[in-house]
């Protein structure tokens, strides 16, 4: 079983990293936002990390950081993706990118401003749509109206965060028409604790949708080389 578009954000435990990757998660993501109550260190991510299979994507996720502190954070913790919540610029996402780095930008917005914000940015860098609700950075455990955003898959891949659960994940991603998915509250007890029954469960619904036409969304078309 392998969902190499499937990404569970805001681990915070080696343990919760290795069930996810024997489960057949394809991206773990850590959280570098101080205010989040799923934050971690550099060194954290990295112990976390740590010989976990080499197709796992590692991705990062950052609102309003430096693209130096970004790519310093990058190499310590030893990721493949910086995934950018806040105002960042085109400047600093190239920057990030040149360092060796995948970048995913967080677009909330639907309709036109989606795909104007979107198309804007280079084939390179991935796009997460989200609803854009709540009190901090993030889905925050949102459902929204997922078709919002499937006028976009007429122009480019993208994936799709928000409320995403075991039970209305078929429905989400039908009606976004989204290549990746990046769920986090969704397979949670309390922020920042993954229940390992709830992964199960989602890993087990999403590997009965078609699978996408492409599985390099989390870590980019030319990932790093292989770890040793």
């Amino acid at each position: 079983m392998n969902l190499p578009n499937l990404k569970i954000c805001g681990i915070t435990t080696r343990e919760t990293a290795n069930f996810c990757a024997e489960a057949g998660v394809g991206a773990l993501g850590t959280v570098f936002f101080k205010k989040s109550p799923r934050y971690v260190t550099a060194s954290q991510a990295h112990a976390m990390f740590e010989a976990l299979p080499t197709h796992l994507a590692r991705v990062g996720v950052f609102v309003n950081t430096s693209a130096e502190e970004m790519i310093a954070i990058a190499r310590e913790a030893d990721l493949d993706t910086v995934q950018m919540h806040g105002s960042e610029t085109l400047s600093d996402m190239l920057r990030v990118e040149r360092a060796g780095f995948h970048v995913v930008k967080v677009i909330a917005a639907n309709g036109e401003k989606l795909i104007q914000a979107a198309c804007a940015l280079p084939e390179s860098i991935g796009i997460l749509v989200e609803c854009g609700r709540g009190p901090l950075p993030g889905g925050n455990g949102a459902e929204w109206r997922w078709a919002e955003a499937s006028p976009l898959a007429r122009f480019r891949p993208f994936a799709v965060a928000g409320g995403l659960t075991s039970e209305n994940f078929l429905e989400a991603a039908n009606a976004s028409h989204a290549h990746a998915w990046d769920v986090s509250s969704g397979v949670e007890t309390e922020p920042g604790i993954k229940s390992h029954d709830r992964i199960r469960k989602l890993v087990e619904t999403a590997i009965t949708c078609p699978p996408p036409p492409f599985d390099f969304f989390w870590k980019g078309r030319d990932p790093k080389p292989s770890r040793p």
